[in-house]
């Protein structure tokens, strides 16, 4: 939690006036029971209405001072846990965005998506809360014990036995439970988790028949999760009670003495309420403090779980290189291996390659061999196991990142379109690009009829995801949008798999007239890299074989099997 607390540094006014108007609110408050008194013994016992409606009017000034000192102690409080929140919620963003594939792969999105909402919500509202009530309520409760003093000593000692009692039970309760509301919300991460895998993998599950098992696991996970919640809420829920009845032991104590100081002539009937009226002060600010420590608690717990993000360092360091020192030798893997964490063998092993400017490279293999985890490493979305990486005769490890990565143009195997517009979405490829340069990209990515056969054009709207298009119409638009980059380095993933073979033999057609740009293909249908300069073949990691279409078809056995597979050549007829 401490660390979190420097984002209240821009809000350090707010951060004192919040509690100072406060406990000002709580100073005039002390002074009602003190005036009830008097009203008691100089007003009601004399007989006097005058003086009742004078004290009476001074009770309604204290309620209107106090009513304003609390509603500017709220905009101050409001106004810093917002602000707080904001630059939690930014800080955080941009450190996750830090984040290498292996640290997000670690940490899992759904466990980064509850830390960004509902630990950081929480967190959030209880500075508010703190803000408001922290300093507020043990100014009232020990500040109604001093003015109990000034009523009556002997009967203010009931107060010195009651409070020490109350911290114990209070703090030892907030003790015991935040280590256990940490737990409560690793368990909600498990829920999001599932929660979120159902929703993507919605279609699976309908065509496998899957729902109810997919029902009776999320019902596991979140009964699990509500029986330890009503496990801890059991626990918080002794305080309450138990605040109640040390308080009530001490209201007896309170009548009992008082009881006999009126006897003796040592006390008023008004100071015997007057010291009820600080008792239940008392009580109501403790039922108020123990309700703030137990959602303290766990914003405490949430707290500790956005330091743990925030602790993480990105295991990717990059360097001060923007160019590199021969742009003849776009890419050159040497004796290159990369192993993902927690794995225990590597995903590719022993990778030597050398692309030249200008080359179209085809990569191919079976589903799981390696062909995604190959080109990742190009622009360092993963780091090599051993081995090195060159990009224009330069280490990938030396570039920065926005040197490394303005060089490269990448479509991802998973077309990803965002909420917006066709323009604003090819933009991301390069924010300068001219109206030219878009309608050029649309027209290489085979995208230009589509586009403009909508009613807005380039203009129009793509939903979340872009699932208001088609699959092979994301991959073009994705396609597009790398173009517009115009880059050095082009990478297809995988991404005309929901084309059919005219357009993707078009697309490549057009990719093909770029001229000086180094292609990487990556496939798993012969047809889309037959033509490539040089064609990588993986199985299970390895490779397999490296060369020509023509020489892997008559060296290559792993290749020749996907060739045939794919292009079988109908049998002779029986003549």
């Amino acid at each position: 939690m401490k660390s979190l607390l420097k984002y209240l540094k821009n809000y350090k006014k707010e951060s004192v006036f919040a509690p100072l108007f406060k406990m000002l609110e709580a100073s005039f408050e002390l002074f009602v029971p003190l005036v009830v008194a008097k009203i008691i013994d100089n007003g009601i016992a004399k007989g006097d209405n005058i003086y009742v409606l004078k004290m009476g009017g001074a009770l309604l000034l204290l309620a209107i001072i106090g009513l304003t000192c609390s509603l500017t102690a709220q905009y101050f409080a409001a106004k810093a846990a917002a602000g707080f929140g904001t630059e939690v919620r930014h800080a955080l963003f941009k450190h996750i965005q830090t984040f290498s594939y292996d640290e997000i792969d670690r940490l899992g999105s759904s466990t980064l998506i509850t830390r960004l909402t509902s630990d950081l919500n929480q967190v959030q509202s209880q500075v508010n809360m703190f803000l408001r009530l922290f300093l507020r309520s043990p100014f009232i409760v020990f500040g109604a014990t001093i003015m109990a003093f000034t009523v009556d000593v002997k009967a203010a000692l009931v107060f010195v036995v009651a409070i020490p009692i109350l911290a114990v039970i209070v703090f030892g309760i907030m003790l015991a439970t935040i280590p256990m509301y940490k737990k409560v919300q690793n368990g909600l991460d498990k829920i999001l988790s599932e929660t979120r895998e159902n929703l993507s993998g919605t279609r699976v599950i309908r065509a496998f028949n899957k729902e109810q098992n997919e029902i009776d696991s999320y019902n596991e996970s979140n009964d699990a999760l509500n029986k330890f919640q009503i496990f801890v809420g059991k626990i918080s829920a002794v305080m309450n009670p138990l605040t109640f009845v040390v308080v009530n032991f001490a209201m007896i104590g309170i009548i009992y003495v008082g009881g006999i100081r009126v006897d003796a002539g040592y006390l008023t009937q008004g100071m015997v309420v007057a010291l009820i009226n600080y008792m239940s002060q008392i009580l109501i600010e403790l039922i108020k403090l123990a309700n703030l420590i137990i959602n303290l608690t766990k914003a405490f717990a949430c707290a500790n779980r956005i330091e743990d993000v925030m602790k993480v360092e990105s295991s990717m360091k990059f360097g001060n290189e923007t160019e590199g020192k021969n742009k003849e030798i776009a890419v050159e893997f040497k004796d290159v291996s990369l192993m993902y964490a927690g794995s225990s063998e590597n995903t590719i092993e022993g990778l030597n390659l050398k692309v030249l400017k200008g080359q179209t490279i085809g990569v191919i293999g079976g589903t799981g061999s390696g062909k995604t985890s190959l080109i990742n490493m190009i622009p360092r979305f993963y780091d090599a196991t051993n081995g090195e990486v060159f990009v224009n005769g330069t280490n990938v490890k030396e570039y920065t990142e926005e040197g490394l990565r303005n060089k490269i143009g990448i479509v991802p195997q998973k077309a990803v379109l965002f909420k917006g517009t066709i323009r604003s979405n090819l933009l991301w490829g390069n924010e300068s690009a001219t109206e030219n340069d878009l309608m050029e990209a649309l027209k290489q990515a085979q995208s230009y009829d589509f586009v403009m056969q909508k009613e807005n054009g380039i203009d129009s709207v793509v939903e979340q995801n872009g699932r208001n298009f088609s699959g092979g119409q994301r991959q073009r638009l994705t396609i597009a949008r790398a173009l517009v980059r115009k880059p050095e380095i082009l990478i297809l993933d995988d991404s005309s798999s929901a084309l059919d073979y005219t357009t993707d033999a078009n697309l490549r057609k057009e990719i093909a007239k770029l001229k000086d740009m180094t292609v990487f293909i990556v496939s798993q249908r012969t047809a889309s890299i037959m033509d490539a300069d040089q064609i990588v073949v993986l199985d299970d990691g390895n490779i397999m074989g490296i060369g020509t279409h023509k020489e892997l078809l008559e060296n290559c056995e792993v290749y020749k099997e996907i060739y045939e597979s794919q292009f079988k050549k109908p049998e002779k007829e029986e003549m």
